[in-house]
Parts: structure tokens; sequence; C-alpha cells
């Protein structure tokens, strides 16, 4: 049975929450344009949380690590430069390790006798 339903409701409310959602789209095209704008921000330019701050395209292309890597050099700069700021070291936040709306199922082992 699909759990896709509460993540499409998700999805939903993400964009229909935002400043910039049309009461009516004008035409087809329009809702197009519109929801392709939105798609391309929200996978190269909004940085999730979840994610650690990364945008999905970071994550996907493999550039998270380098970029987490800067982050946590300029934060240990800042730190190095300033500890009376700092009740502990910096750190950036963690790297998901997977990140899936559905997890695959696993799959039983034959063994063979």
């Amino acid at each position: 049975m699909s759990n896709d339903n509460p993540f499409s409701e998700s999805q939903f409310k993400t964009l229909k929450y935002r400043n910039d959602f049309p009461e009516r789209f004008d035409s087809i095209e329009h809702a197009r344009t519109w929801c392709k704008d939105f798609f391309d921000y929200l996978r190269h330019e909004h940085r999730h949380s979840a994610l650690g701050l990364h945008t999905p395209a970071s994550v996907y292309f493999g550039t998270a690590a380098d970029i987490q890597a800067k982050r946590a050099r300029v934060m240990a700069d800042a730190y190095a430069a300033n500890p009376n700021r700092f009740s502990s070291p910096p750190q950036p936040p963690k790297l998901p390790t997977a990140a899936w709306i559905n997890p695959p199922t696993p799959q039983p082992k034959i063994v063979s006798t």
C-alpha cells in the first residue's frame, strides 16, 4: 500500500502557502510556468534543514560534502578568532545518509541448502 498521499498533501501545502502562489492560474501554461519556477527554486536555491541546510541539487549531485567542509573551516576560523562568542566549537549540520519518500522494502534472503 502506498503512503504517497501525506507527501502529496505536504507538497501542496508548501505550494499554496507561498506568498507568490496565485489565487487562480490564468491558463494551464501559467500553472506550468509557475510550478517549473517554484520547483527549480526548491531544488537549486532553498536550503532544507533536513538536508543539513543544503539544496536537494547539491546533495544529489555530490557537491554537499565540499560545501560542508568549507562551512566547517569558516566556523573553525570564527571560533579561533572569537572563542568567547561560542559556548562550544560550532559544527555545521550533518548531512543525511539517506532520504526516502518510500524506502525500499527489505527483501527476504533466500538460503540454499
